[in-house]
Order: C-alpha cells, then structure tokens, then sequence
C-alpha cells in the first residue's frame, strides 16, 4: 500500500453547484492522496446563498447506507463530518462511527452549524447543544469562533483579544476536546489566521485578510487541513498548509466577479499538491 493510502468517509451534504461541502470536500481530499469515500446527508440543487435551490433530505438513507457497508465488511480509517441537517443525522454519525471504524480510526468534525455570530437558519440551541458529544468526543474539531462560543456557552464577541480566546480554548478542552482547530481569528486589523491548540501548546499562524467574504472557504480549509493531517504533516503545519491553500483559492477568485458564489478552489489544487511531493 503506498505510504499513508487511507480510505476516509466524509459525511455531509452535496450541493451540485457552489463549490462547497461535499463538491469540495471530494476533490481536495482526493488530491492530497486519500481514497475519499462520501455519505451525502442531503442534495441541494445549489447552495443556499442562492435565491432559490431545491433540497432533498436524505436522513433516511443513512442508515440503510450503513447497513450494506456493514454487510460487506466496510470500514474506514478516518471519518470527516461538515453540515449535518439534523438532531437525527447526528446520532446516525455517531452509529456509523461505531460500526465502521478500523483500528486507530481518527474523528475530524467540523460544526457547520454558524458564522458572524449567529446559527445558520436551519439550525437553533437545541441543535448545537446536540452537537457538543459530536465535537468533543472527535479527534479534531474545526469550529469558527461563533461555533466555539455556542459549544462552550459563551456569549459571542465583537472583538476579542487572545486572553479570550485561550478561555475559549480551554473551556473546550475542559470538555473533552482533543485537538482544536479554531478557524478566523486575528489578532490585527489587517490578518487572520488559525489557532491549533493541542494539549496544553496553543500556536496562533496569522495570513493576510483578504477582502470579501467567499463562500464555502471553511469548507476548502477543513478539507485541505484533513488531507495534509492525515498525509503525515503534524497540526501546526497542516493548519499553515490549509490556510495557504484557502488564501490561494480566494485570490484566484477575486477577479472574476461573476464567480460570487464560491472560490476556484481547483485553479490551486496543484499548489497544494506540491506540499506531499
């Protein structure tokens, strides 16, 4: 087998067009040299950025889904989750988790569930205090700061220095979280960057803010951040990996206005390739 050939699921929706979730995940995954293997939570015509789309949920598959992998003796080495549309979907991850694991499996979650201090429309507490078991029983989390603070309780911040955010860390730690991958945070006006904290080291990597917001990048990052995790490369340098990927795609994307609903996350696959050469 060649070196660090795994097989990972990643568990999310698709949307067929707007170059998110699984339509991300997939490729990016596939490029950093997994074989990548996919549970659609549910299929949207496009992203919900869009006026309008259509979405057929698909929480009654799951499970059906899973027992013919069990049959066939399916498992996996590493399980990746983004956007879960339900309380439902959440415990058949965790069902699926048990059943299909092989030895030494690795969990990433990723909380899909808000940004800019608010839960996504489909989404209220309940849901997110559902999530916290998911989150920090994984291997890895990877949530934004609004997602943080609705995990640990925390009122959300308009700004924020990095004595909060170290609490913030360290609530989560004190619930179970392993290894925590908190996405968006600057400490300048003209950065932002990741924080990696893993036991009791906390490492900030700042990049450069660019301007305008893009759809689907935490999407791009977690994917690229799992590839480079699981290829061998330690947290800090996936994190810093994954965060050049992302400022890569986006700059790519900048002049083409007509591209608004998502980054050309394909235009910089090969950048990121060269990291596993």
């Amino acid at each position: 087998m060649t070196k660090n050939y795994q097989r990972i699921l990643t568990i999310q929706d698709i949307s067929c067009v707007g170059q998110c979730s699984l339509t991300a995940a997939l490729p990016i995954l596939s490029a950093c040299g997994m074989e990548t293997c996919i549970l659609p939570s549910a299929v949207l015509s496009t992203h919900t950025a869009f006026k309008n789309f259509t979405c057929r949920d698909l929480t009654e598959d799951m499970p059906v889904i899973s027992e013919y992998w069990e049959k066939e003796n399916i498992t996996f080495d590493a399980f990746y989750t983004g956007y879960l549309g339900s309380e439902q979907q959440i415990d058949f991850v965790t069902e699926i988790f048990r059943k299909h694991a092989r030895e030494n499996a690795l969990v990433f979650v990723d909380p899909a569930m808000a940004d800019n201090g608010k839960l996504y429309p489909a989404f209220d507490k309940k849901y997110a205090d559902a999530m916290k078991p998911l989150c920090f029983g994984a291997d890895v989390m990877l949530p934004n700061l609004t997602e943080a603070c609705l995990l640990t309780d925390t009122p959300y911040p308009e700004s924020y220095d990095e004595t909060l955010i170290t609490e913030i860390i360290r609530k989560m730690q004190n619930a179970g979280a392993k290894l925590i991958i908190l996405t968006g945070i600057g400490y300048t006006p003209d950065t932002t960057g990741v924080v990696i904290a893993d036991g009791g080291q906390i490492r900030h990597y700042p990049h450069k803010k660019v301007s305008g917001g893009c759809h689907g990048t935490g999407d791009v990052y977690a994917s690229a951040f799992i590839g480079a995790y699981l290829h061998g490369q330690n947290a800090y340098e996936a994190a810093r990996t994954a965060a050049d990927y992302t400022v890569k795609c986006i700059e790519n994307t900048l002049d083409d206005p007509s591209h608004w609903y998502g980054v050309k996350f394909e235009t910089a696959l090969p950048d990121l390739i060269k990291q596993f050469a």
